[in-house]
């Protein structure tokens, strides 16, 4: 038996250390933002372009290359640990839905998702089609790479939303809850599509593989919510009842990473089987779970956010190729992502200020189009400009999206419905829940559990 050598002294100690420059510059810069009033994810997510070739690169080249030095390994090892926290806050953002309410309001979900992911997909497939070659991977076709930044634009990134509603106090409300689901729809959609562009780029596409990972993708939610929930419940309320409360957490950790890799071994990406996974775990011991969300809100999500941001090199777009193509790239992901969820959600019924909310709230990227972008980079289907400026997109549209949230949140009056879930949203974070006592006009008891 072949032993495997032991981690190193110096591996460890550059590990240890990027962890802690990471965490500490995600902290300073998303209290930076918040000062601004924006949510922290936004100086989160550029915390690692700081901290990247972009500026520290450029500043002091000798001090980036110190600390992260270009060994593919030990960028691994800190892309790990940034992964498992990215499924948690998936997890765990998909366990705050409210089911009832969502099950009710299906077909709203299914027209806002089907706008706010086709017509950003059509203009990103057709702006593909049209940027320079040196966007183009070695990997790629020109087919494969417009389809591939179509998906790219077309994905809304249930992490970041999640994490934008809970900082603005909008997670509990009608349109937050849309939000989100409709979100994780199109999610579910683009890593579908990106599992196919996966193949073509690679060993190509077979109609066997193809069709399992497509079932694969239809079944994974009623398996979780009719099979794996029942399940998960009846474990959780033993150890919640019990005299191993504590028990709660690893079980919540380990049915989130379990789905995870149970979807990534049907091809198809981790974080739609943590989402599952999250829709099974449901909401009945969020207290319990509380301690777990604020570790993975405020270490290890800014840490996967800000080591994505590692490796984006903002110089490139010195170039007035790659320049002008960024800013019409720009320009078409937050004109189709608001205008296709607010005609989505209008053809539905909603009112005005409600869709241009929901419009506002899925243009936010972030996490999911980083990943997107990782994999393009990875497979050779985006080169460094391109995967820039895919990432510049995930960053500024996080950034827009909280004030025009904000703003256009303010015309939507709340329902008792919302003040009553707004309880739940309360035991999952019950140390920064900024939210005002619940509303006198709710009956006692009147909605102990909206998730089951």
């Amino acid at each position: 038996m072949t032993q495997v050598p032991l981690l190193s002294g110096n591996t460890l100690l550059t590990l240890l250390l990027q962890v802690a420059v990471v965490v500490a510059a995600a902290l300073v810069l998303g209290r930076v933002a918040q000062r601004f009033g924006l949510p922290a994810i936004v100086g989160e997510l550029t915390a690692g372009v700081i901290l990247g070739p972009s500026l520290l690169g450029q500043v002091a080249p000798a001090v980036q290359e110190y600390i992260f030095p270009p060994d593919a390994s030990q960028q691994h090892m800190l892309d790990a640990i940034g992964q498992i926290g990215i499924l948690l806050l998936v997890g765990l953002s998909a366990a705050q839905l409210d089911t009832g309410f969502l099950r009710r309001k299906a077909k709203v979900v299914g027209g806002v998702a089907t706008g706010a992911f086709v017509l950003p997909l059509a203009l990103g497939v057709g702006i593909g089609l049209l940027v320079p070659e040196s966007f183009h991977g070695p990997e790629a076709s020109p087919g494969v790479f417009a389809a591939f930044l179509g998906v790219a634009l077309s994905v809304s990134a249930i992490p970041v939303i999640a994490k934008t509603l809970s900082e603005l106090g909008l997670l509990h409300r009608n349109v937050g809850q849309l939000t989100l689901a409709s979100g994780a729809l199109d999610d579910a959609l683009g890593w579908l599509v990106l599992s196919g562009l996966s193949a073509a780029a690679t060993a190509g596409i077979r109609a066997g593989t193809l069709a399992v990972t497509i079932a694969a993708a239809v079944a994974l939610v009623p398996v979780a919510w009719f099979v794996v929930r029942p399940l998960a419940g009846k474990v959780l309320d033993r150890l919640a009842h019990g005299e191993h409360a504590a028990g709660v957490i690893p079980a919540a950790v380990i049915l989130i990473i379990g789905g995870a890799a149970a979807t990534q071994a049907m091809h198809l990406e981790a974080v739609l089987g943590a989402f599952a996974a999250g829709l099974a775990l449901g909401g009945t011991h969020a207290r319990l779970l509380a301690p777990l969300r604020t570790v993975v809100f405020s270490v290890l999500a800014p840490l996967f956010l800000a080591t994505a941001g590692l490796r984006v090199d903002l110089t490139v777009l010195g170039r007035a190729d790659v320049f002008w193509a960024a800013m019409a790239i720009l320009v078409l992901a937050i004109v189709g992502k608001f205008v296709g969820a607010y005609v989505g959600a209008r053809l539905v019924r909603l009112e005005r200020w409600e869709a241009l909310a929901l419009g506002a709230g899925l243009n936010a990227r972030g996490a999911v189009e980083i990943v997107i972008a990782m994999i393009g980079l990875s497979l050779g289907v985006l080169t460094t400009e391109s995967y820039t400026v895919v990432v510049l997109v995930a960053v500024v549209t996080s950034v827009i999206a909280p004030p025009l949230l904000r703003a256009t949140m303010a015309r939507v009056d709340a329902t008792a419905e919302e003040e009553s879930r707004r309880e739940l949203d309360q035991a999952w974070d019950p140390v920064s829940a900024r939210a005002a006592p619940v509303s006198e006009t709710i009956e006692p008891g009147g909605l102990e559990n909206p998730q089951r």
